[in-house]
């Protein structure tokens, strides 16, 4: 890893960048076709902005970490969300803090897909099969460009600087800052207070950024994190949350803004944190 890589022309260039994307969402409402145009475009500033940091430090772009690495790592990170989603929702709806709702689903999936006359669970695993491949691959399509920005150049110039402790905190906080403009306008979160949703948040990202460090630095690769972070955003929202019958409790427990997430990430960042010794050795091999 490299100590000259300009962290704050990148982060100035990223924010930069992302001022109209934040801009057209707000004034839109983020609705509809526009909030998904926006968004992917927002998604892909970081990594204009890597791209240029590195041209103007003179850094090779195969620094950000192309290296296509053993599928057992692919799959890992695909299955990840996965898992981490089952620790957080099965407890939620064994608990009543939101109930298990197939039926629903089923019938949200039968509309959206067009085959109404189905019955419900064939609804639900057809949304989940198609969620878990041609979904992928379009969260796919965003989630690089974040992940050529935050892991590819961020975490391993902040890592190199600070050590894998200070350099992953440093990037989820950098992460989570990213999307405030967009959380705040648009009012996510807003069942609860949004202190509230927004330290279950960045929390969130933290401890993910953790786990996206240190894939980075055992795989000298970028992307065993897209694929977690497109798993994550195939698998959270449009599938677990949207299996969830909500009540009163629900919005404090469930989702990116809740604290069942919160605690499970956090969990699994100090599982890297303590796993970091094997990391950076293979990253200084």
């Amino acid at each position: 890893m490299d100590h000259k890589r300009p962290v704050v022309p990148f982060l100035l260039l990223t924010l930069v960048f992302s001022l109209p994307f934040y801009l057209a969402l707000n004034l839109s409402g983020g609705r509809g076709e526009g909030m998904r145009l926006y968004v992917t475009g927002l998604m892909w500033c970081p990594a204009l902005a890597a791209l240029i940091a590195c041209r103007i430090a003179g850094q090779p772009l195969a620094t950000l970490g192309w290296r296509w690495p053993r599928a057992r790592w692919l799959w890992l990170s695909f299955l990840l969300p996965i898992a981490y989603g089952l620790l957080v929702y099965v407890p939620v709806w064994v608990l009543g803090l939101g109930d298990f709702g197939a039926g629903d689903y089923g019938a949200y999936a039968g509309k959206m897909l067009g085959f109404a006359s189905w019955p419900a669970w064939a609804h639900v695993l057809l949304m989940i099969a198609l969620q878990a491949s041609a979904g992928l691959v379009l969260s796919g399509a965003s989630a690089v460009g974040e992940e050529i920005g935050w892991r590819g150049f961020l975490a391993p110039a902040l890592i190199t600087r600070f050590g894998f402790t200070g350099g992953s905190l440093l990037t989820g906080l950098a992460w989570a800052s990213w999307h405030v403009p967009v959380l705040f306008w648009l009012n996510y979160g807003e069942e609860t207070p949004r202190a509230f949703a927004m330290t279950c948040f960045t929390l969130s990202l933290v401890g993910i950024s953790f786990v996206c460090s240190w894939l980075r630095l055992r795989t000298d690769s970028v992307w065993p994190a897209v694929m977690l972070h497109a798993s994550h955003n195939v698998f959270i929202t449009p599938i677990f949350s949207m299996l969830t019958v909500a009540n009163a409790r629900t919005p404090w427990a469930i989702d990116e803004f809740g604290f069942m997430l919160a605690i499970v990430s956090v969990a699994l960042g100090a599982w890297a944190w303590s796993k970091r010794g094997e990391a950076v050795v293979a990253a200084a091999a």
